[in-house]
């Protein structure tokens, strides 16, 4: 209920993004029309673009260019979603099949460039060089969160700060960009266009912390995904280099090995280690720390609805259980 409540203050923002959404996606190849309409069918919470609308509403922004902006960012995530899957040969997204499980890996990847090709043209449609120079800068460093994340894949010794590095880069950096362009769009004050650039960043490490607990603490009803999916792609999380640092024996080397194998065949016993040694508790508490963090950034923002809703917001990304 608190992100429906969250959702209703710019319920017609959000309404008005996703017009701009399937109408920018209009294209006579049955192909991309097929992939797009299916994605766009299995839904999702549009978190990203809710935070840059919040974003310009929060500093006063009377104009138009949110909207589209907002459509921006939900592009790009979705061709990140269509890439990633792809990678991580992941078989569930929102409780649905992967697009790459029905039409194969080609397509899936080439639709996630025509996601991003098109989110380009509207945002130098913009004309707003500042805004330009972002989401150009912004892409790059994501495209290495993804890199780093292939390279490190089976690695057991992945230490926290590598960890951090990469979900900095990778998932963090997309919130960032959406609050900091809001802001950019709306306002010509430095500080302003920081605390929400900062605040985005911590938002955007709470999220991800949240999701990789999750993994481990939901079920695929619950979380639209596999449980110990993402042992099974060979990613070292948070709560698995929690669950190793207080682990020795037998017990470490058990997870050492799904790790390098990149198999949950033993997932009952992972589970059973991860509970033993609070790493679920860890990561959450490690996400309300950046949750309260992003909080702390709003300060320089004058009280309004729409600050209030971005601190909600970061309430909302710590209790979730999806």
């Amino acid at each position: 209920m608190l992100l429906e409540s969250i959702r209703h203050l710019v319920g017609e923002d959000l309404e008005s993004t996703d017009r701009l959404i399937i109408s920018q996606l209009e294209s006579n190849i049955p192909l991309i029309k097929q992939i797009i309409e299916y994605i766009l069918t299995c839904g999702g919470k549009r978190t990203r673009p809710l935070v840059l609308l919040l974003s310009a509403r929060a500093l006063a922004y009377g104009g138009k260019k949110h909207i589209d902006l907002a459509a921006v960012i939900e592009l790009i995530h979705t061709a990140t979603l269509l890439h990633d899957d792809v990678v991580d040969s992941s078989t569930l997204r929102r409780g649905h099949k992967t697009a790459h499980t029905i039409w194969g890996s080609n397509a899936s990847v080439l639709v996630g460039d025509f996601l991003y090709s098109r989110a380009f043209q509207l945002v130098v449609d913009l004309k707003h060089q500042e805004i330009l120079s972002i989401f150009a800068n912004a892409t790059h460093y994501i495209a290495e969160g993804e890199i780093l994340q292939l390279v490190n894949c089976n690695n057991p010794d992945t230490t926290e700060a590598f960890y951090f590095d990469i979900i900095q880069r990778k998932t963090a950096k997309l919130f960032e960009m959406a609050a900091q362009s809001g802001a950019t769009l709306a306002s010509v004050s430095e500080q302003h266009v920081a605390a929400l650039r900062d605040f985005g960043m911590h938002l955007g490490l709470a999220y991800q912390l949240i999701d990789d607990a999750l993994d481990y603490s939901q079920s695929a009803e619950e979380t639209g995904k596999n449980v110990g999916q993402d042992i099974s792609e060979g990613k070292n999380t948070l709560p698995l280099i929690h669950a190793m640092r207080h682990s020795k024996g037998a017990d470490l080397e058990l997870l050492r090995e799904a790790i390098r194998s990149g198999s949950n065949k033993h997932l009952d016993a992972i589970l059973g280690i991860i509970e033993s040694t609070e790493a679920i508790k860890y990561t959450a508490d490690t996400a309300k720390h950046h949750a309260l963090q992003a909080k702390k950034m709003l300060s320089p923002l004058a009280p309004s609805p729409y600050r209030k809703a971005l601190e909600d917001l970061s309430d909302f990304v710590v209790e979730r259980t999806y």
